[in-house]
């Protein structure tokens, strides 16, 4: 299986979404920054957020 190059070009949450589902507190993944870079290949890559 080839690998695969993933970066996070950037974070976003939608703002409605914790509104509507009474996710208070809800914030753009903290565990994920632009410009990081990941190779993966069958596998999710270390340390990438499993919410992604």
């Amino acid at each position: 299986m080839k690998r695969v190059k993933i970066t996070i070009l950037k974070t976003t949450l939608d703002k409605e979404l914790p509104e509507e589902y009474g996710v208070p507190g809800l914030t753009a993944c903290p565990m994920m920054q632009k410009g990081q870079v990941f190779y993966a290949d069958y596998a999710k890559p270390e340390g990438f957020c499993d919410e992604a």
